[in-house]
C-alpha cells in the first residue's frame, strides 16, 4: 500500500481500520493476525470485538495464567460471558469417585470418606479460578448474561464433597465468603443484567443471593437457572416471594423440590408475561433431603399452562426412584424432553409407558441411561409385556426426534420397529452397541448375517444410513450427562 508516494507498513494503518478488519475475523484468527506487530496486539481486545466471551476451563493451576489474562483485559467490559469449569481427569481414590463412577456416601453417623491429595489440590485450584473470574467482572455494569457452570460440583450431590473437605482447602471459609459476596456484589452492580445462570457451582449461590439484584433488574430479568443442590434440610435458594418480582421471566431453570406449586401459581399470574421454558433437576440426594409434598399438583399446571401456553419443560433425573416419578410426572406437564440418568436404580417399564401416554403431543427428546457395572444384567423394559414400552413410545409420540438408550436391553426387532414408525422424523437414534440384544430366532437363521440385516433394516426404516454407538466415550450425552443437559438447558432455553 502507498499513499503520497510513500510505502505504509501494517503498523501505520489506524486503529480504527485495524478493529474494522478484525470484526471480521474468528477468535483465533484475530489471535494470530494480532502477532503481526505491538500496535495490532494493543487493537485486539478493543471492547467492541469481544461482546462475549465463552471459557472452558479444565481445573487445572495451568489454566490460571490464561485465565488471569483473558479477565484482565475483559473482564471489565465483556456483555456475555460463559465459563465452565471441567475436571477432565477425575481423581480416583480415597472416596474421589467421578458421578459416573459411583461416587461413596458416607452413612447417618459415619465419618465421610478421605479424600486424596490430589481431590485436595482440584479443590483448591476450583476456588482460586472461581475467584479470578468473579473479581474481574466486579464492576462490569455492561454484563447482560452471566453463566456458570461447573460439573465438579456433582460429586458433592453424591455425598463427596462436604464442608469436611472444604476445611482442609479453605479451613475459615475466608474464600467460600468472598466467592459468595463477589457474586452478590455483581449482582448488586449490574445495570443490564437479562441471563443469570449458576449450575451445579459450589457453595456461590446463598438463600440471599438474588436479593441483591434492584427491583429494575430483576423485573426485566428474562433467564434465571439455579441449579444446586448444596443448601441443607428445606432452604431452597429462591422463594416464591421472592420470585414475584420477576415479571419478564422467560425461562426457568430449578431443581426441582424447589419449584413448589406456589412458584407456580406465582408464574400463572397475568401479571408476569408467559413462561417459555422450564427445566427442571430432580435429583435422588435432593429428594432425600427436601419434600415432593409442595410440587405442584396438576391443577397448578393446568394454571400455568393457560397463562403461559407456548410452555415446554425439559426434565433430567438423576437416580430417582419409578414411584418418585410416578408422583412427579403430572400429566397436564407439556413436557418436551427428559433424560434419564441412573447410577444405582433405573427407569421401569411403567415410568416410559406413562410418559409416551401423557406426553405424545410434547414429546421430542428421550434420553435413557443406566451406567451400571454389570453389562450382562441390563434391565429390559419389555419383559412380561405384549408390546415393547420404547416402540409404544416411538408409535405414540409422534414428534419424537432424539431417542438415546444405554444400559437397557433393547431388542433388534424392536429397534427396527421404532426406526420404522418415526422414519427420517427420529433426527438422532443412538442406542450403544452393548444394549442391543437378538433373540434365538434371528441367530438362528443362517442365511443371513443378523447383525447386517438388522443394521440394514434400521437404516431402511430411518432413510439414512445408520449403526449403533461403538464407542460410549465419544458421546457426551452418555459420558458427561450434567455437562450434556447444561448444555442443551442453555440452547432449549435460547431457542424460545
Amino acid at each position: 500500500m502507498s499513499v503520497c508516494g510513500e510505502a505504509v507498513g501494517a503498523g501505520s494503518l489506524p486503529s480504527e481500520l485495524v478493529v474494522h478488519i478484525f470484526s471480521f475475523l474468528a477468535a483465533p484468527d484475530r489471535l494470530r493476525a494480532s502477532a503481526a506487530c505491538s500496535h495490532w496486539r494493543e487493537c485486539l481486545f478493543y471492547p467492541a470485538l469481544w461482546p462475549r466471551l465463552r471459557l472452558s476451563l479444565r481445573v487445572s493451576p495451568a489454566e490460571r495464567p490464561r485465565l488471569e489474562f483473558l479477565m484482565r483485559k475483559c473482564g471489565w467490559f465483556v456483555r456475555e460471558l460463559r465459563v465452565q469449569f471441567a475436571a477432565d481427569n477425575y481423581p480416583t481414590g480415597g472416596g474421589g469417585a467421578a458421578a459416573g463412577e459411583g461416587a461413596a456416601v458416607a452413612g447417618d453417623g459415619e465419618a465421610p470418606p478421605p479424600l486424596s491429595p490430589r481431590w485436595l489440590d482440584l479443590l483448591r485450584t476450583y476456588l482460586e479460578l472461581v475467584l479470578c473470574v468473579l473479581s474481574s467482572v466486579r464492576n462490569n455494569r455492561n454484563l447482560q448474561k452471566l453463566s456458570l457452570f461447573g460439573d465438579i460440583s456433582i460429586l458433592q450431590q453424591h455425598g463427596t464433597i462436604s464442608n469436611t473437605y472444604l476445611g482442609k482447602v479453605d479451613p475459615d471459609g475466608k474464600k467460600i465468603k468472598q466467592i459468595q459476596q463477589l457474586f452478590e456484589e455483581i449482582l448488586g452492580n449490574s445495570r443490564q443484567l437479562k441471563w443469570l445462570s449458576c449450575g451445579l457451582m459450589l457453595q456461590i449461590v446463598t438463600p440471599t443471593s438474588l436479593s441483591s439484584l434492584s427491583n429494575p433488574i430483576a423485573n426485566t430479568m428474562e433467564h434465571l437457572s439455579l441449579l444446586d443442590n448444596h443448601i441443607p434440610g428445606n432452604t431452597t435458594l429462591i422463594t416464591a416471594v421472592e420470585l414475584e418480582r420477576f415479571v419478564n421471566l422467560r425461562s426457568l431453570a430449578l431443581d426441582f423440590c424447589d419449584f413448589t406449586a406456589e412458584m407456580a401459581r406465582v408464574l400463572s399470574d397475568s401479571n408476569h408475561v408467559p413462561l417459555h421454558r422450564l427445566s427442571l433437576l430432580v435429583h435422588s440426594v435432593s429428594i432425600m433431603h427436601k419434600s415432593l409434598d409442595n410440587m405442584p399438583k396438576d391443577e397448578n399446571w393446568q394454571a400455568l399452562t393457560r397463562n403461559s401456553t407456548n410452555l415446554r419443560v425439559y426434565i433430567m433425573a438423576f437416580d430417582v426412584k419409578s414411584d418418585d416419578m410416578l408422583r412427579i410426572l403430572k400429566p397436564s406437564i407439556p413436557l418436551e424432553r427428559i433424560h434419564f440418568d441412573s447410577y444405582v436404580t433405573y427407569v421401569s417399564g411403567a415410568v416410559v409407558d406413562l410418559i409416551s401416554r401423557q406426553y405424545d403431543k410434547f414429546l421430542t427428546h428421550f434420553i435413557l441411561m443406566n451406567d451400571v457395572i454389570d453389562m450382562s444384567a441390563f434391565p429390559d423394559l419389555s419383559d412380561n409385556r405384549n408390546e415393547d414400552p420404547l416402540v409404544l413410545l416411538a408409535w405414540r409420540c409422534t414428534r419424537l426426534s432424539l431417542l438415546a438408550v444405554h444400559g437397557y436391553t433393547v431388542w433388534a426387532h424392536n429397534l427396527i420397529a421404532i426406526a420404522r414408525l418415526r422414519g427420517s422424523d427420529l433426527k438422532v437414534l443412538e442406542v450403544t452397541e452393548e444394549s442391543i440384544e437378538f433373540d434365538q430366532g434371528e441367530l438362528a437363521d443362517q442365511d443371513v448375517d443378523p447383525v447386517h440385516n438388522f443394521i440394514e433394516q434400521v437404516s431402511l426404516g430411518l432413510g439414512r444410513p445408520w449403526h449403533a454407538v461403538m464407542d460410549i466415550e465419544l458421546l457426551s450425552v452418555f459420558t458427561e450427562p450434567t455437562r450434556h443437559f447444561y448444555r442443551e438447558m442453555q440452547s432449549f432455553s435460547e431457542g424460545i
